[in-house]
């Protein structure tokens, strides 16, 4: 473990502030803004895109569900922005959310009403990045992208992600170098799309074991076996975390699109060649 979070945390913070500046300036964009949940990636994210732009090109949105979210998030999230001194609304979705189920006459089940939570919160993320001339600024991390721990057209749909190349443990360790509080660097991740969830849960393993088998296998090249002779993690955990990365190999993909050559020009070819004597 001590590979992965032994780094000069310093130096991470000024290239992925340079990085932040580089997509910003390149969009001609006025800033960012920022969905804060109360939680560690998204504090990260806050606190890095402060560093990067300044607190006044930084606009925050806090959209909890007064159904769903704990009251400790909602304080945690407005103690971050009021920290970092940066712009913000909180939003209550829960009459969206609402809105839709009302419109829709569905009861949905657990994870797809989850979904749409996280949808609705992309869409006014969006709504105020396009007022306001500003980018989208994503918080998952690399060790929620490789496993697929997103919604796909919701959290998952961003301009950009300033802390994508970090895995978890390294951005707790790049919260706390930023200056965000100890309670909320080390607060267990969730996405809170439904009462009571909590990532590593829902997982089965614990960060810092994913990380470790996503490390093995993604930055030493390692075969399943390997990681699991090297890492002592069980069997079991390394398929589980390979079975989700292939799972979820759509959600880091664009949209799929027949290729022109096969499924038209080649028709265009064949229609030319048969009105030949």
């Amino acid at each position: 473990m001590s590979d992965i979070l032994e780094l000069d945390y310093e130096a991470v913070a000024s290239a992925l502030s340079e990085f932040t500046r580089a997509i910003v300036d390149r969009a001609n964009a006025e800033g960012v803004v920022v969905g804060v949940s109360g939680g560690v990636d998204s504090a990260a994210v806050l606190a890095l895109m402060v560093r990067s732009l300044g607190n006044d090109r930084v606009f925050a949105l806090l959209m909890p569900d007064s159904a769903v979210t704990p009251p400790e998030d909602i304080r945690d999230a407005r103690e971050l922005v009021e920290r970092f001194d940066v712009a913000y609304k909180t939003i209550d979705i829960r009459p969206i959310v609402d809105a839709y189920l009302a419109a829709t006459g569905e009861t949905p089940d657990k994870k797809s009403l989850g979904n749409l939570r996280a949808r609705i919160r992309m869409s006014l993320l969006y709504l105020y990045a396009n007022m306001e001339n500003m980018l989208v600024a994503g918080t998952a991390d690399r060790s929620e992208i490789l496993i697929g721990y997103f919604t796909k057209y919701g959290d998952g749909a961003v301009d950009f992600l300033p802390i994508g190349c970090l895995y978890k443990s390294q951005v707790r360790m790049l919260a706390r170098h930023l200056g965000v509080p100890e309670r909320i660097a080390r607060k267990p991740s969730s996405p809170r799309l439904w009462p009571g969830q909590l990532a590593e849960a829902e997982i089965g393993i614990p960060y810092e074991e994913i990380d470790l088998i996503l490390y093995g296998l993604f930055d030493l090249g390692m075969r399943p076996d390997e990681v699991v002779e090297a890492t002592g993690v069980e069997p079991w955990k390394v398929q589980r975390v390979v079975e989700l990365h292939r799972a979820s190999e759509h959600k880091r993909r664009p949209p799929p699109a027949p290729d022109p050559k096969e499924y038209v020009w080649r028709f265009r070819k064949e229609a030319l060649e048969a009105e030949k004597p």
